[in-house]
């Protein structure tokens, strides 16, 4: 179906970009330069460089980030991993591979981790707490990095929404042992397939993560120490990142943006909770992965704006909450924002190449709803 307004624009996206992009991918291509090359280690010095870390690992995905990040970390059987259930279901799935088991609580109306809640659910099998900064906004990490220091716990951030957001001036993904990003190509810096990487300041972690990614071999040697898996961030897909990686800070400005035009044009509507505007002071810089309003009506108000030729993302919503699928075994858990916030979410289209036009047509879009 061709919309109006598309959720994501891939092909504009690729477009503008197209020659700095088919430029590097030639240099790969006549070079032969495709697993493990110079343009990998100068897409992770890169990225160590933009966020401030020491070590930086390309991985094949965001999901094997936070898996190998997991498993970096010695995380497996008997342990007990702090998380939330409002997310992607991979963030649970990557505790289940390591061994260990998945203890879930609540989320806040930020759509984060409920600090509140952290405490309560510690037990002497607790080894580590997993928040998830959704949606380009950080979890209150001042606070969960407290509580992690007061029970001897380690913190791995899945911070796949969240490059370049920051809380307290801090950016994703810094505070804990590790964070974890995925590059798919939906994400504000996106790759042309899955892809991800880790991050961390322990020259530990980061020399264990290099070997689980790379079949538990040490490189320089060939000796195996581990069994490990095929994770490699493929270079030619680092050498377009590197390309992408330029335009990310006029792309998040742009994505602030649009949120600001959202904010300004949805928000004395009494039907829709909004996220917070974008501020340029305090504690938040938030980045807008999403856009997710809260909706009454919501399932109605989805038809609607697709009839309209609007593209939204709902299907994580729609569906029912991670922890009421039976085949996770995750029903003990009580989540009711949770369960809430799966009734009420939408994600209105957001990205850098949307136009102002386009974004006045989704708010005029979803007035004319209302005001039926």
């Amino acid at each position: 179906m061709s919309y109006k307004v598309p959720f994501v624009d891939l092909p504009t996206h690729y477009h503008r970009l197209e020659s700095e992009i088919l430029g590097a991918v030639r240099e790969v291509m006549s070079r032969g330069d495709f697993i493990l090359c110079d343009d990998l280690q100068q897409f992770q010095d890169n990225m160590a460089s933009l966020l401030g870390v020491e070590y930086v690992v390309g991985v094949g995905s965001g999901t094997d980030a936070l898996h190998l990040a997991l498993r970096a970390a010695g995380i497996g059987p008997n342990d007990e991993v702090i998380t939330v259930g409002f997310t992607c279901v991979a963030t649970i799935a990557v505790i289940v591979h390591c061994g260990a088991k998945p203890i879930l609580v609540d989320v806040g109306e930020d759509y984060n981790m409920d600090v509140d809640q952290v405490e309560e659910v510690i037990t002497p099998q607790t080894k580590a707490i997993l928040p998830v900064h959704l949606n380009g906004r950080v979890c209150d990490m001042k606070r969960l990095t407290d509580i992690a220091s007061k029970h001897n716990l380690i913190i791995i951030e899945d911070a796949a929404q969240a490059l370049e957001a920051s809380c307290d001036g801090r950016k994703a993904g810094t505070f804990g042992l590790a964070g974890c990003f995925s590059l798919y190509p939906m994400k504000i810096l996106g790759a042309t397939g899955d892809g991800g990487f880790a991050v961390t300041n322990n020259e530990e972690l980061a020399e264990r993560i290099y070997q689980l990614r790379d079949h538990g071999q040490r490189r320089s040697t060939g000796e195996i120490l581990l069994f490990g898996f095929n994770s490699r961030l493929d270079n030619l897909q680092a050498a377009i990142l590197n390309v992408k990686l330029r335009h990310v800070p006029q792309w998040i400005a742009r994505r602030r943006e649009v949120a600001a035009l959202y904010h300004q044009g949805l928000s004395d509507l009494q039907e829709l909770k909004l996220p917070p505007a974008p501020q340029s002071q305090g504690r938040f810089f938030d980045v807008f992965q999403n856009y997710v309003i809260r909706a009454k009506e919501r399932n109605r108000l989805v038809v609607h704006l697709e009839k309209s030729g609007i593209e939204v993302l709902a299907s994580w919503y729609l569906s029912k909450p991670l922890h009421h699928h039976e085949v996770l075994n995750l029903r003990h858990f009580h989540l009711p924002k949770t369960e809430q916030f799966a009734k009420e979410a939408v994600s209105l289209p957001l990205n850098s190449e949307i136009s102002d036009e386009q974004v006045e047509f989704v708010i005029n879009s979803v007035r004319k709803f209302y005001q039926k």
